[in-house]
């Protein structure tokens, strides 16, 4: 039976459109769709148990893969299969996620799996801008308890337009790279790299995209009408008590009102809270404790939620006694590790970050193998967060995507202020030892430094503040917090956090959570942080002004060398064989690349020993050499033969040639010795190739004075001697009479 299939296109407004189709594949899911741009086709499909897992959380799991066969390519790598997510998958994972999560209810508790693949690809078109687009598409179709359809889209800005979903090549002429998601009211989540932008561009461009969403997500709705929406199912939602609600609400406000205010060291903070906890559970008997423990344990967080937002709304004041515009105290160190390339220590109030770089060739860049995207990149940032920067015990199962995510933030930060002619391969990692706030902002800080300390010529020093926001819709009241705490950014309404030089922003990363958040609001809050940055700014400037101005004694020092392509093979040898003991020799790394523009070749140098990168120069200029006719050069006699010498050119040590015995003096030489010997140096006149004998002739006597009365030889009639040769070879053929 052919399958009824309902279609919905989204107009982009240049040309471009993006159509979302449903009931032709994966028809078993509870939603999906295949949504197209161009070639571009992702299938979405999601699936939601009706039964509720035993968890007080929503276990939502999103899955973005990108197949490889969607680009006509194979797989790297010796199995020839997708295996783990890669980076950029993750990536967009966690895009997606960030907004799909907050519009379920909070007592749906159900697994949850959406699942997004990359079908079809196509060069022209970013797949990963219209994964949140998919996802929001196919629980449309669903049942599930889901508040109002959303999307994304991503923005870029080429000669100050604006643009939604630029192309690949597009967005490397664009100075804004944003993917915003959004619901047809809210803004819900950003983030993005910028190129020193002010706070109001930042705005304008979240505005742009916005409008793009709404018409993304009509229709949407449009497709659900024609699909036949479903009703919306049945779940049991989670116990409520109202007058429990109001007694732990009475036994327990007051209490934490009084301890927030105090202003103390995180962990005292957390023991007095615990304390009124055990105080408000113990008022119960046993049986009220086995029947509402956990109905408890939620309304004291939902008090203690309230007053820690009150204190600061009614009296600006903070759990750690901070005003909402005072940053917590800042210490910096660089150069603390001895042997790393460079280094640096990034400590705010109880968050730190050591920061290590390490310099190296392009041999060491990170390559990125996806089917959307390949390439190369010369500047990473890797971020670990340790259990113990949170004082926690727990296992360790690989990198996690929280990880991936805050080292990409910090990456992006950075990247745009390294400069291009740095000739490194530059890694930095920042090291997680103590968090209560933002540790991404502060592995900003730290790569700065670290960046600066290690002799990379950074173009501007870049500063990062996490900031939060706590806002009462009734009264309209508002407050903006810099350099948030780790509590303050569960209990506020808005966690940003932005990037920039003292010149403008260079990434952000918000999740908002109120509805409606007006633009002023957003407006007052990024301006108040730029005033943050700034002071962290000033910090860091203050432990280090400027990057060293050259790499440390014990850094790999790089040199850059374009030579022609047809000398590379010179450089290699047979099977390698030259360029491998030249860098043993003089223990340095080489690296040749092809410019694919000029088609030379990319010598790339690196050694800690001047004296070995001078010798590599030396053996390439010798490679190089190339002599004039008519010139004149010093050599040095390395070999002596019976009818010659070979002699080296001294300005290139390796470049040989054959002084013939003939071209030695004037005089008949019966012997060579008789005139030059072993390690002797003189004078030698280049003549180009010798027509006779197809070979480089370079002369001694030529630049001799010529003995009074001497005779030169009359030069043999070559055609004469051809003749003759020719003659005594057809004799030869002659047949023999018996």
């Amino acid at each position: 039976m052919i399958p009824k299939v309902f279609r919905e296109v989204i107009d982009l407004g240049d040309g471009r459109e993006i159509s979302i189709e449903t009931g032709k594949l994966a028809k078993q899911a509870h939603g999906s769709v295949v949504v197209q741009s161009g070639k571009c086709m992702l299938l979405c499909t999601v699936v939601s148990n009706y039964k509720q897992s035993d968890v007080d959380f929503l276990p939502l799991t999103v899955d973005y893969r990108e197949k490889f066969a969607a680009a006509g390519r194979y797989p790297g790598g010796f199995f020839k299969r997708e295996a783990r997510p890669s980076d950029g998958e993750v990536l967009t994972m966690r895009l997606v996620d960030r907004v799909l999560r907050p519009l379920f209810p909070k007592d749906y508790h159900s697994e949850t799996q959406v699942m997004i693949q990359l079908m079809s690809h196509d060069p022209e078109v970013m797949p990963d801008a219209m994964a949140g687009l998919a996802a929001s598409a196919a629980i449309q179709l669903s049942d599930f308890p889901f508040e109002c359809p959303i999307s994304e889209v991503r923005v870029g800005r080429i000669n100050g337009e604006f643009i939604i979903n630029p192309s690949f090549a597009q967005l490397e002429e664009s100075d804004i790279d944003m993917v915003i998601g959004a619901s047809a009211d809210s803004v819900m989540m950003v983030e993005g790299e910028m190129k020193e932008i002010s706070e109001e561009e930042m705005t304008e461009a979240i505005k742009f995209a916005h409008e793009a969403i709404k018409v993304q997500c009509e229709a949407q709705v449009r497709l659900a009408e024609a699909f036949g929406k479903k009703e919306v199912r049945e779940y049991e939602p989670e116990r409520e008590d109202e007058e429990l609600e109001k007694k732990v609400h009475d036994l327990t406000y007051d209490k934490v009102y009084a301890i927030a205010k105090a202003g103390s060291a995180k962990h005292e903070r957390t023991a007095a809270f615990e304390a009124i906890k055990e105080e408000v559970i113990a008022s119960f008997s046993e049986e009220e404790q086995e029947e509402y423990g956990s109905l408890i344990s939620k309304y004291f967080y939902k008090a203690e939620k309230a007053a820690v937002r009150d204190l600061t709304l009614n009296e600006g004041l903070r759990l750690d006694g901070r005003k909402t515009n005072e940053i917590r105290p800042i210490w910096c160190e660089v150069d603390y590790l001895p042997s790393t390339h460079g280094s640096s220590i990034f400590t705010r109030g109880e968050t730190q970050a050591l920061a290590t770089v390490t310099l190296g060739t392009s041999r060491d860049s990170n390559q990125i193998d996806m089917p959307s995207h390949e390439g190369e990149e010369r500047f990473y940032l890797h971020y670990n967060f340790p259990p113990f920067s949170t004082g926690e015990a727990r296992p360790i199962r690989g990198t996690s995507r929280r990880e991936v995510g805050h080292g990409n933030l910090a990456q992006r930060a950075l990247k745009g202020m390294v400069p291009d002619d740095c000739p490194y391969t530059v890694r930095v990692v920042s090291e997680v030892l103590e968090s209560n706030g933002s540790s991404s902002m502060a592995t900003v800080c730290a790569g700065t430094m670290a960046l600066m300390d290690a002799g990379v010529q950074l173009k501007k020093p870049v500063s990062g503040i996490a900031m939060g926001l706590i806002t009462d819709t009734e009264s309209g009241k508002y407050a903006v917090l810099s350099d948030i705490l780790g509590d303050e950014d569960h209990l506020g309404d808005m966690d940003f956090k932005v990037t920039g030089t003292a010149d403008g922003i260079t990434a952000c990363q918000m999740d908002i959570k109120v509805k409606g958040l007006s633009y002023e609001i957003l407006v007052n809050a990024l301006k108040q942080a730029r005033d943050g940055r700034l002071h962290i700014l000033g910090k860091l400037t203050d432990t280090i002004a400027a990057p060293n101005p050259e790499v440390k004694p014990h850094s790999p020092k790089m040199v850059t060398r374009v030579i022609p392509n047809e000398f590379i093979g010179a450089l290699i040898g047979p099977g390698g064989k030259v360029i491998q003991e030249l860098q043993k020799e003089t223990d340095t790394t080489i690296v040749i690349n092809e410019d694919p523009v000029t088609e030379e070749g990319i010598v790339e140098i690196l050694g800690t020993d001047k004296n070995g990168i001078d010798a590599v120069l030396a053996k390439i200029d010798s490679l190089m050499f190339k002599p004039e006719v008519g010139s004149v050069y010093e050599v040095k006699v390395i070999k002596m033969l019976d009818f010659g010498a070979v002699v080296e050119y001294t300005e290139a040590p390796g470049n040989e040639v054959l002084l013939h015995v003939s071209e030695l003096a004037w005089e008949r030489t019966e012997n060579v010795s008789d005139v030059v010997n072993m390690g002797d140096v003189f004078d030698v006149k280049y003549f180009g190739i010798d027509p006779r004998t197809r070979k480089e002739k370079v002369s001694r006597k030529a630049l001799l004075p010529k003995p009074e009365g001497f005779k030169e030889r009359p030069p043999r009639d070559d055609k004469r001697r051809d003749d003759r040769r020719n003659n005594d070879r057809n004799r030869d053929r002659k047949p023999r009479r018996d």
